[in-house]
């Protein structure tokens, strides 16, 4: 039987740990508050400790604030567990490559949580990308928001990397997904006005010749969580918004009850096909959608937005290099 540890008994943790048990492996959690209160609610048992956890469990599920993440892989990896962590990676690039490295050296996997790749509706928009059904890809725009997250580090940029590297990630990694590698980018915030609503905007343009658009609110007044996109190109457009048509999934949808996330409705939710996939491969199945170095070219992205915000003015993002193909841990699983 697998156990996974979880550590971190924030939101997303709740989400994590009802797809685990629902996989049907053993939980350990382990958290500096939380951690009784989760199993209470869930089931699983708490880890005394850090070390504890870890010599308890076969796979780590990171799911701590983002800037906890380098030391909690690297400490994952030293003691020979695979490792799945949270969305961003890490506030930086040096950081991210260093959990690859270390991951690596270990002979363990690691994987990124960029959930938005197992929507439903967003898999039969890349499907449909891959087939060539919607011809050359020419146009790309994706609108994110939600309510203020309540955790106050989410709003401290030297710890969640704020707007664009915190919730934006999800759509600048699945545009890249769709369009491919990124040329260069602009991206522009909108100036406080006081509400303490924060907006963002960040166009990407792809060496395709393509081009993606990506918004982001997080509002201070309260707001029903709601995303949506355009995807153009020469053959057709494929359309989708939240608000019209509701995400039919359910387990571990909420977040919280600020309409920082979606609600949960009928049918499997990706956070279980998420997990199942990241599950199958570390048991020696197929490579999951998402792999390390997606996170890595993700957390480049976003950190190549935040510098054209600081500069403001376009970047130039430079060329993905071969070291970001998949490892020889990778290719052998």
């Amino acid at each position: 039987m697998t156990t996974v540890g979880i550590i971190g008994a924030g939101g997303i943790s709740g989400v994590h740990i009802a797809g685990w048990l629902q996989l049907g492996v053993d939980v350990v959690v382990h958290s500096m508050a939380g951690a009784p209160e989760l199993v209470a609610r869930h089931g699983g048992q708490v880890a005394a400790s850090l070390h504890d956890l870890l010599a308890r469990c076969d796979v780590v599920d990171i799911c701590t604030p983002t800037y906890t993440h380098r030391a909690l892989v690297e400490a994952a990896a030293a003691a020979g567990r695979d490792v799945i962590c949270e969305k961003p990676f890490a506030l930086t690039v040096e950081d991210t490559e260093a959990m690859i490295a270390a991951c690596a050296a270990a002979g363990v996997g690691l994987y990124p949580a960029h959930v938005v790749r197992f929507f439903p509706e967003h898999a039969v928009v890349h499907d449909a990308v891959e087939r060539g059904t919607l011809g050359t890809l020419a146009v790309q725009r994706y609108d994110r928001q939600g309510g203020m997250p309540v955790a106050p580090w989410f709003l401290d940029e030297e710890l969640s990397g704020g707007i664009i590297m915190d919730l934006m990630i999800h759509d600048i990694d699945f545009a890249r997904w769709n369009a491919g590698p990124v040329a260069s980018l602009r991206a522009v915030r909108s100036v406080p006005d006081g509400s303490g609503t924060v907006a963002a905007q960040v166009v990407l343009t792809h060496a395709s010749g393509s081009v993606s658009s990506i918004g982001g609110v997080w509002s201070a007044r309260p707001v029903a969580f709601r995303t949506r996109f355009e995807v153009a190109g020469t053959g057709g457009v494929l359309r989708y918004d939240s608000a019209t048509n509701p995400a039919t999934w359910v387990n571990g949808a909420v977040v919280g009850a600020d309409g920082y996330a979606p609600k949960a409705a009928i049918g499997e939710s990706p956070y279980l096909t998420e997990l199942r996939e990241f599950l199958t491969a570390f048991q020696g199945g197929p490579q999951p959608r998402v792999t390390a170095a997606d996170g890595l070219q993700a957390v480049r992205l976003a950190d190549a937005a935040r510098r054209s915000l600081t500069l403001g003015e376009a970047v130039t993002v430079p060329a993905e290099q071969p070291a970001d193909q998949p490892t020889e841990l990778e290719e052998a699983r």
